[in-house]
């Protein structure tokens, strides 16, 4: 059993992250950033929640970007093949949960 206080974490760098569980290859994270991280393609499906803070997404479809805010309790979704890149506005707290190894 564990009990996680999301908005005590902080790590000592951006995207730092803290593992919650790990269910048969499925991971999930509690990660602490104040910084983007990089444009990238998970190796699968992603699960991207704001705990703490904003945090502007920018996703492409069909070569165009796209930016969506999001706030705590906003959830984003990225299916296998979708470009991403999370810019938080200060700093955040987010829930991750995806493939163990994922990108």
């Amino acid at each position: 059993m564990k009990i996680i206080r999301s908005k005590e974490f902080t790590a000592d760098r951006a995207w730092g992250a803290m593992d919650v569980a790990n269910m048969n290859g499925i991971t999930t994270r509690v990660h602490w950033t104040d910084q983007p991280y990089k444009w990238h393609v998970n190796d699968g499906e992603e699960v991207f929640a704001v705990l703490d803070g904003k945090v502007d997404m920018h996703y492409r479809v069909d070569g165009k970007e796209h930016v969506v805010a999001l706030g705590v309790g906003d959830v984003f979704f990225a299916g296998v093949g979708c470009e991403h890149v999370a810019h938080p506005q200060g700093a955040a707290r987010i829930l991750v949960v995806e493939t163990e190894g994922s990108v």
